[in-house]
């Protein structure tokens, strides 16, 4: 009785923890500023450190190249994604007979939502996990401490240059996912379906506007910018010696995603609204 007595209860810790979370998220915001604020820095004074960013992040480095690195992997996702709604959307809309709208699909729901949404998961789980990984190994082995020592910006030389290379990066990969998207729905609907190409290609040529495609790239960008300022942040501050570095890196992924979701989900609002910016007439 006395032993419960003396613990602390829930209520009496719930200042401290408050104090201590938005603690955090200032360390964490002025981590964020800090390390936009010098991306021009970074160009400047590390161009080197960038391209090699760039080449690492794009192709990949070690056995993860043998299958051309962030890009086949992304390629790869946004392909089975792209078979799906192949899947879905032929066997569903066949139910009330007006399957011919597939390729109407194709060209809405992955510009607008399924690629995007998937290679924001892709960048989190490739390119994001890595760079909090090495940031993270350097941290617990006071290599960061030493380029400190050094009188080299660690933030500027570590942070900002992966944040630049990630979003420069982002624009060739994403180019490949909406490619790959749009093959595989195209293929699946014509070739394992058997709908007609001159059908599908028109309703997909008819639905596919240029200005949607600009703002799925946009929201690529802003997703991949967001991904490596949290990474980054996560890898920097990362404790606890080899099993602290695995802990950053889950906690890292973690937050990306929901940061993807999130600039997603604002994007689409403030772009489309609540009308979605859609006219289907007949």
């Amino acid at each position: 009785m006395t032993e419960a007595a003396s613990e602390p209860t829930w209520f009496a810790t719930l200042g401290p923890r408050l104090v201590a979370a938005t603690r955090r998220l200032g360390e964490q915001t002025e981590f964020y500023g800090k390390s936009l604020a010098a991306t021009g820095d970074a160009v400047r004074r590390y161009p080197g450190e960038v391209l090699r960013l760039i080449a690492e992040m794009g192709m990949g480095s070690g056995a993860l190249a043998v299958i051309g690195g962030t890009v086949g992997i992304i390629g790869f996702l946004t392909l089975t994604t792209g078979a799906l709604v192949a899947v879905q959307g032929y066997d569903t809309l066949s139910n009330i007979g007006v399957e011919a709208l597939t390729g109407f699909l194709s060209a809405f729901f992955n510009v607008r939502m399924i690629a995007p949404c998937t290679a924001g998961v892709a960048l989190a789980a490739t390119i994001g996990a890595g760079t909090t990984a090495q940031l993270g190994a350097m941290r617990i082995n006071e290599e960061i401490d030493a380029l400190e020592v050094m009188g080299i910006r660690a933030i500027t030389y570590l942070s900002s240059t992966r944040i630049i290379a990630g979003v420069l990066v982002v624009i060739p990969l994403y180019a490949v996912a909406v490619l790959m998207s749009f093959f595989a729905a195209k293929f699946g609907t014509i070739y394992i379906y058997g709908q007609s190409r001159g059908v599908y290609e028109h309703y997909f040529s008819t639905f596919l506007r240029p200005t949607d495609l600009f703002w799925s790239f946009l929201a690529a960008l802003t997703m991949a910018a967001g991904v490596m300022v949290v990474h980054t942040y996560y890898g920097f501050t990362a404790t606890g010696g080899p099993a602290g570095v695995g802990e950053a890196v889950g906690r890292s992924v973690r937050s990306s995603m929901i940061v993807t979701a999130f600039v997603c989900l604002m994007i689409s609002l403030s772009i489309y609204g609540q009308s979605g910016n859609f006219n289907l007439s007949g």
